[in-house]
């Protein structure tokens, strides 16, 4: 297997370790501390997990040719933790599923799609992965930090911790 599917394969199995342990934790939390408005940039450990589904949906359709109906950065999806959850579980299994079915000619193609705005855009499929990633770390760590603010502990998250757990090597 080449390096490159190696490593989409390799983040697409952390995101869904680092989520299950970031959801696990925002289980801990009663619903109202959940729930709370915050200072951050969606204003809620919901909204900002929420807007993580978001982003997961609009790639996984373009990279499937799906449309996902997804109207803004900030649609709530789910009005409850257990059903984002549920569909958080989903969608981990769909992206390692994708990740699994990945081959070289497909990430060494240009996806054409047109961003939520309706302007027409043309990425690198390794690129968009690179990003989608990324993405996910990113605002896994804005809701760490706001589980910070809380009596639940965040998680370690960082992929060293999830290496060491499944990787052979690590």
């Amino acid at each position: 297997m080449s390096m490159r599917l190696d490593y989409f394969r390799t983040f697409a199995r952390y995101n869904q370790w680092a989520n299950r342990r970031l959801y696990a934790a925002c289980a801990a939390l009663p619903e109202v501390e959940y729930l709370k408005p915050r200072a951050s940039f969606f204003g809620s450990i919901h909204a900002a997990l929420n807007h993580i589904l978001v982003g997961d949906r609009i790639w996984m359709g373009r990279l499937t040719n799906h449309d996902p109906h997804i109207k803004s950065l900030d649609q709530i999806l789910y009005a409850d933790f257990l059903g984002l959850r549920v569909a958080r579980e989903a969608e981990d299994a769909a992206v390692v599923n994708f990740a699994d079915g990945l081959d070289e000619p497909t990430l060494n193609t240009t996806l054409r799609y047109k961003n939520l705005a309706g302007e027409a855009q043309a990425t690198p499929v390794r690129f968009v992965l690179g990003h989608f990633f990324n993405h996910q770390t990113h605002h896994r760590g804005q809701v760490h930090g706001l589980l910070s603010q809380t009596a639940v502990p965040p998680p370690p998250l960082d992929l060293i911790y999830f290496l060491r757990e499944h990787s052979p090597d690590g």
